[in-house]
């Protein structure tokens, strides 16, 4: 017999759960094969069968969740049959107790899934998230029938919310008129739980500085003029950064509670990257190693495979530093919590034209962008933390010093 368990996938994963399974009980699976989807805290997943056989004994049902390393189902060859004992060591909540360390063969395996559907179906190929196509099919709705209203027209959660069975979409959208409750996803539990430890148990401090961006934007221009791409005020500011964590490496630390703090020699950033479901931030490996192009490609990529529920586990863990940029809904400032472990992120505003008055006396226009950084102050102090926002507004301010 060959036991299914709930998968760990990423360092920070302690459960999971179950979404559908895709299988029925006692249909044959294939080693490999898709038999169920599960929501982490981070992403959509697909479950893949351990092994070949029978599959059988389900001890947890669709919206269960469980800890990892806990056997769900079980796969039975021809002759064999479940134990006596299966599933009768059942917790009052239904949820079955811990299981023996599974051995290498038993350990189920998991990929990224956008989807939650074994079939090329016309829904497939919708544009929608993993979430909406969840509730829509706990409603009964046709995605067919709702009109998306996230990016490139995707099929978003509150699209999904807003539609009504039988119903055409309505441009105008529905009035509350009531108070409702409304249940977090599993990801906005895991968020509400993860930013609530790190204010209460991190003491942040904050330090802003406004950087000009007349060089970036010029040398940006430079770029795509010359047809070598384009690359955006993101990209040289994680290039700015991780050539500052280099220069700066009491930033790019750990806080270990035993009296120590662990300095880090490569420079792992994690990009926060907003998903229907809330927040994650998935993370460019070797950032101080990348060319300024390089790191633009690649933190594209995973900001795609992010909202498209696609990300490995590796991609979203380790991360030594973060950055959370809300250029883009032109916000002037703000200041973020500390992703833990990290001992700092930096929080990134809009670039906006402003009237600024020159060494000179002469008045001009130029294009300013403030930065936040929040610090750990058990890491490092007020000073440091200045210091550290001073070096990487320099490297922005000078971005030619970034291409080498």
């Amino acid at each position: 017999m060959t036991e299914v368990i709930m998968p760990k996938m990423g360092d920070g994963m302690e459960e999971g759960t179950l979404l559908e399974w895709l299988k029925k009980d006692g249909e044959a699976v294939k080693s490999g094969e898709v038999i169920g989807t599960i929501q982490t805290d981070k992403a959509t997943l697909e479950l893949e069968s351990p092994g070949s056989g029978t599959l059988t004994g389900f001890l947890i049902s669709a919206g269960e969740t469980v800890p990892v390393g806990r056997a769900i189902a079980a796969i039975l060859k021809p002759g064999e049959s479940l134990p006596g004992t299966w599933g009768s060591a059942m917790s009052a909540n239904g949820v079955a107790t811990e299981s023996k360390e599974p051995s290498r063969e038993v350990v189920a395996a998991a990929t990224t899934a956008s989807s939650s559907s074994k079939s090329a179906s016309t829904s497939d190929r919708i544009k929608a998230s993993p979430l909406a196509r969840r509730i829509a099919e706990e409603k009964g709705l046709d995605l067919a029938a709702i009109a998306g209203t996230g990016p490139g027209g995707r099929i978003v959660e509150r699209d999904v919310l807003a539609a009504e069975p039988g119903r055409a979409p309505s441009s105008t959208p529905l009035r509350t008129v009531a108070d409702q409750v409304v249940p977090l996803s599993r990801l906005r539990q895991i968020i509400a739980q993860r930013t609530a430890q790190s204010k209460q148990e991190i003491p942040h401090f904050y330090v802003t500085v406004e950087v000009d961006c007349e060089a970036m934007i010029a040398l940006r221009e430079m770029f795509e003029a010359d047809g070598s791409g384009k690359v955006s005020i993101n990209d040289f500011v994680i290039k700015a950064c991780a050539l500052a964590l280099l220069d700066m490496p009491i930033a790019n630390a750990t806080f270990n509670g035993d009296g120590t703090v662990t300095q880090y020699g490569a420079v792992h950033i994690g990009i926060a990257a907003a998903v229907d479901e809330g927040l994650l931030v998935p993370v460019v490996k070797d950032a101080q190693r990348h060319s300024l192009r390089e790191l633009s490609v690649r933190a594209r990529e995973l900001v795609i495979k992010a909202r498209d529920g696609k990300l490995l586990p590796d991609e979203m863990t380790g991360s030594t530093f973060s950055i959370s940029n809300m250029g883009m809904l032109d916000v002037e400032n703000f200041a973020a919590i500390i992703n833990q472990p990290n001992a700092a992120i930096l929080a990134v505003g809009t670039a906006r034209k402003q009237v600024v008055v020159g060494d000179d006396d002469e008045v001009e226009i130029r294009t300013r962008m403030k930065m936040t950084g929040s610090f750990d102050h058990r890491v490092l102090d007020g000073a440091v933390g200045a210091r550290f926002m001073n070096v990487v507004r320099e490297y922005l301010e000078h971005p030619t010093r970034l291409l080498s």
